[in-house]
């Protein structure tokens, strides 16, 4: 701890010191004068007690012996000794108090002089803190002073670095040209001009037919460069950084051209096409969607060209390149970020699905158990009552009831099977069956489904594929139990990712291959005993098939 901290300190708590010296001393001086006051009233009761107890005396006595001796001269000089000791305690009394008074006159005094100490010490210490406080002031804002000087130092140094760069690439660009422009005389600025003008009629032709299928990019294709674990938090970071780099550009006046010498004109050219070129891309950004990333890129480029074509009349104002390739890296980032907030969406609903397919498993099995318990209670009563006929059977009946008895085991011995499955799948979670399905009359041939199901009825789950969102019902190709069925689904969409239908969105578990080769691949993990319907049954497409035939013979007839 520092000095001027101690004597702060110090400052602080003298009052307080003095204050608890100054109560005690107080304090024992009022005690004292309190003990004497009451050694002082307690001679003055004795002295009057004393009185008294003569007063008393001296009747009896001058009842008795008036006649002989006159008591009056005694009783007086009696009186005149208690009233002198009563006078000589309340001067003592007196005393007492004043001097009393002059112990706490002195305190008194003594607790000013310390308080005046104190406030002249704490003036000190205030005026020494000011002091301390204004030169770290001063000093702070040297030091302020001398890092913002660096750091205008370093900008500026910067900013002359960025336009040495800038010029020398100028340099550069402007030295190769004139080299193209030697070597190839004329054709180079025919080529040159011929370029742009292609470029800016493709641009005029686009806007006015619209960009059609040509320019179609799957958006999917931003992501492909991204590595698997980048997600929507990292895009969104990135989309902020390329949009930042944007404004600066702008703002540093590098985001645009022009061979205007004055120095207003030439600002005024530059600011109007940067102005016209930022409408037209945020334009078309606000348009971002999950299918025309393609159709954006081409229209910031046409923007591109338009407004360079445009601005040629007012000496070739102009965007730069890398101020387009700027816009072009912020519409990537709003792309995948757009993806990959899509991505993620589908895969919380999925999780939702799986939840809520799980949920209605361990409903339906939780059912299928308390069913097989109840049945097995009702066959265990029968098979005793059965057991019980038997013993009390004739000979010619025993044979009836022997086989009513077996029929009664069997059944039992079933619903025990059921029940104990329905607990085993309850338990293990990851249990489950694969299926494989098709429907050729709205899919088409060679186009299956593979999903996974952990329902103790595997089949209620296919039906209801089939109900409403498809016109023809599904044809199960194979139904395989698995005690890990999400892994073997997992392994089957691996195998066959390539030749997903939908390339955007996987997830929808359709693949176009053949059952052989689905086979293949289960038999690869290991399943062999599995029954497989190789060919595609589509009964109710071929007899609507079949139908639709006869309806237009008949129309034709």
């Amino acid at each position: 701890m520092d000095k001027n901290a101690l004597v702060a300190l110090a400052i602080l708590f003298l009052p307080l010191i003095l204050l608890i010296i100054f109560r005690s001393k107080s304090k024992k001086a009022q005690q004292e004068l309190n003990s004497k006051l009451e050694l002082t009233e307690e001679a003055l009761k004795r002295a009057e007690a004393d009185v008294k107890r003569q007063a008393f005396e001296n009747e009896d006595l001058k009842a008795q012996y008036s006649p002989i001796i006159d008591m009056e001269a005694h009783t007086k000089e009696l009186l005149k000794d208690a009233e002198e000791k009563i006078t000589r305690s309340k001067a003592e009394v007196e005393r007492t108090i004043e001097k009393a008074e002059k112990l706490e006159e002195s305190a008194i005094l003594k607790v000013s002089e310390a308080k005046r100490e104190a406030q002249n010490i704490k003036m000190s210490a205030n005026d020494e803190r000011i002091k301390i406080l204004d030169e770290a002031k001063v000093e702070s804002k040297n030091i302020t002073a001398e890092a913002r000087i660096k750091l205008v130092n370093s900008k500026e140094k910067a900013e002359e670095i960025k336009l040495e760069a800038r010029e020398e690439a100028s340099k550069v660009i402007s030295y190769a040209e004139a080299q193209a422009k030697g070597i190839a005389g004329d054709a180079y600025e025919a080529k040159a001009k011929a370029d742009s003008y292609e470029t800016a009629i493709k641009a005029m032709k686009n806007t006015i037919e619209g960009y059609k299928d040509d320019y179609i990019v799957p958006n999917q294709s931003v992501l492909d460069d991204l590595a698997e674990e980048f997600s929507f938090k990292e895009a969104g970071e990135e989309l902020k950084a390329a949009r930042r780099r944007v404004k600066e550009m702008v703002k540093d006046n590098y985001a645009g051209s022009c061979d205007y010498v004055e120095a207003h004109r030439k600002t005024y050219a530059i600011h109007f096409a940067v102005d016209a070129f930022n409408g037209k891309v945020d334009s078309a950004l606000s348009k971002t969607k999950h299918d025309n990333f393609g159709k954006i890129q081409q229209g910031i480029i046409d923007a591109f060209a338009l407004v360079n074509h445009n601005g040629a009349p007012f000496r070739n104002a102009r965007i730069n390149q890398e101020f387009l390739d700027a816009r072009l890296t912020e519409l990537k980032w709003a792309v995948a970020a757009f993806e990959l907030r899509k991505i993620e969406k589908e895969e919380q609903a999925a999780i939702k699905t799986q939840i809520r397919e799980e949920e209605r498993a361990i409903r339906e099995m939780e059912k299928a158990r308390k069913e097989a318990e109840k049945e097995e209670k009702m066959l265990q009563k029968a098979l005793d009552k059965a057991r019980a006929e038997l013993g009390q059977a004739s000979e010619e009946q025993k044979a009836e009831f022997e086989a009513q008895l077996a029929e009664l085991e069997g059944k039992l011995q079933e619903a025990e099977e059921r029940g104990q499955r329905a607990l085993s799948m309850a338990q293990q979670t990851r249990r489950g069956h694969v299926y494989v399905i098709s429907n050729v009359g709205s899919f088409g041939e060679e186009v299956f489904k593979i999903g996974m199901t952990r329902r103790l009825e595997p089949m209620d789950r296919v039906k209801e594929l089939g109900d409403a969102s498809v016109p023809f019902s599904f044809d199960v190709h194979a139904m395989i139990y698995s005690d890990d069925a999400p892994t073997l689904e997992k392994e089957l969409h691996r195998k066959f990712n390539e030749r997903s239908v939908n390339k955007i969105n996987p997830r929808k578990e359709f693949f176009r291959t053949t059952v052989a080769e689905v086979k293949q691949a289960v038999e690869q993990q290991g399943l062999n005993e599995v029954h497989w319907t190789m060919k595609s049954e589509a009964a109710e497409y071929r007899e609507s098939i079949a139908i639709e035939k006869e309806q237009q013979a008949e129309a034709v007839a």
